[in-house]
């Protein structure tokens, strides 16, 4: 038999979460056919086969999370896999002898009920069914916590697992909070001589190109292993949007090298394949720099997050009227607040600055 595995779906996603398989154990399989549909921090993703032969073995059922290198499909017949197909076999990554002994089993007893006797001892003192009971523990077990709650005697109510997008941005979170050193300036744009109907989103991507040239030190990955640093010829901005599922991160190729009527047809395509949940995944990967528009929700100023291996976000606040001063006389104009985060191991203050003013400079122009 052949092993078909979780290959890689995007930059930095270590694993997807089953949706539903399309196949069943005993049926034969074409290549490029859909075995399954997996949920990752970014998109729902459909997996076609690698191969043809006829499926032995399914590995998870709909809602479990399988690491990336994970066995997926089990072929009993092997055929050449076909190397044009869009996902791939890779390699399963090494596991260490406690992975490689796999979980340690959790007892059961009674159908569908997966728990430690402790817990079903205190389940039978506090009076509470362990069927009823939801369970948020390794592999759907029941914990002592989800029996309290079940009780009254603990939390108010059981935890809500995260799934997809959720879940992905928590693990993001912790990577970038462990791994990263933020810096954050703040500086404001006058941005009073803007023509009516100004398009933010491209002004303010105009801006970051503007930035990116005058300091390329910010439009740049590093390496923590390597302590070193790769500085990008191409700008590939990140934009972040806030969805009910999760913050997504899609990306826009080349914007220094597009111009407006391309980049606005580039966002277009972006929103409607991050509402209907189907971006490509070219379109996942390969940030060099991320803008954040938050100020669209509310908001002046953010110490915004850093993801690596990416060392810079730009924010940008609530635009609102404010006191500015002009030749040397207090007036009225119309006001975009600005946040850039840095990362301080590979990026100098100094270099932060002068891209801030570059953006800032160019977000003034009236044209």
């Amino acid at each position: 038999m052949s092993s078909f595995r979780l290959p890689d779906l995007g930059e930095g996603l270590e694993e997807a979460e089953i949706v539903a398989w399309h196949v069943g154990v005993g049926d034969h399989v074409t290549v490029d056919q859909p075995l399954l549909t997996v949920e990752t921090d970014k998109a729902v993703v459909e997996i076609p086969s690698p191969r043809s032969g006829v499926v032995a073995t399914l590995h998870g059922q709909p809602g479990d999370v399988v690491k990336v290198g994970a066995a997926l499909v089990e072929f009993a017949e092997t055929a050449a896999a076909d190397r044009a197909t869009v996902v791939g076999v890779i390699p399963a990554a090494p596991v260490s002898k406690t992975e490689a002994a796999g979980p340690v089993a959790m007892p059961r007893r009674g159908p569908g009920i997966r728990t430690v006797p402790a817990v079903r001892a205190l389940a039978r003192q506090l009076g509470v069914e362990l069927a009823a009971v939801r369970a948020t523990g390794p592999e759907g077990s029941i914990t002592r916590a989800n029996v309290e709650a079940a009780a009254g005697t603990g939390v108010s109510a059981p935890a809500e697992p995260l799934h997809g997008v959720r879940r992905a941005m928590a693990q993001h979170m912790v990577r970038a909070h462990a791994e990263v050193v933020p810096a954050t300036v703040t500086e404001d744009a006058d941005i009073g001589g803007w023509g009516q109907g100004e398009d933010v989103t491209i002004r303010l991507v105009r801006a970051i190109v503007a930035g990116c040239r005058a300091e390329p030190a910010l439009n740049a990955h590093y390496l923590g292993p390597e302590q070193g640093r790769v500085l990008h010829p191409q700008i590939h901005l990140g934009i972040a949007m806030d969805t009910p599922d999760g913050l997504l991160v899609p990306v826009l190729r080349d914007v220094g090298g597009r111009d407006p009527a391309s980049l606005r047809r580039g966002l277009a395509a972006m929103k409607a394949d991050a509402a209907a949940r189907r971006i490509p995944r070219e379109e996942l990967r390969g940030q060099t720099i991320t803008l954040s528009n938050f100020g669209m929700f509310g908001g002046r100023y953010a110490q915004l997050v850093v993801l690596p291996p990416q060392v810079a976000i730009l924010g940008a606040g609530r635009i609102a009227a404010r006191v500015v001063v002009r030749g040397g006389e207090p007036a009225v104009s119309r006001v975009l607040p600005l946040s850039l985060t840095f990362d301080h191991r590979v990026v100098m203050g100094g270099e932060a600055a002068r891209f801030l003013a570059a953006v800032i400079a160019d977000l003034q122009r009236a044209t």
